[in-house]
C-alpha cells in the first residue's frame, strides 16, 4: 500500500463530502495504519471471510440490536 496514495485519496474524498473506504483489508495492523491515514471504514478478510449467499442473506436480516 502506498500511504501517499490512501491519504490523498482519503483527502480528496472528505473535500467531496463522501466518507473513505478501504477494500481489502487483511490485518490488524493494515487497518490501523489506513485509519490514521484517513480512512473512516474498511472490508476485508481482517473483519470478516466471504459467506455462502444465504448465510449472508441471514446475516443481513438478524435484528444485530438484540
Amino acid at each position: 500500500m502506498s500511504a501517499a496514495i490512501v491519504s490523498a485519496a482519503a483527502t480528496l474524498a472528505h473535500a467531496l463530502g463522501l466518507e473513505a473506504v478501504a477494500e481489502g483489508v487483511e490485518t490488524e495492523l493494515e487497518a490501523a495504519e489506513l485509519c490514521a491515514l484517513g480512512c473512516d471504514y474498511g472490508q476485508g478478510y481482517y473483519w470478516w471471510k466471504p459467506r455462502p449467499a444465504r448465510a449472508a442473506a441471514e446475516l443481513l436480516e438478524a435484528d444485530l440490536d438484540s
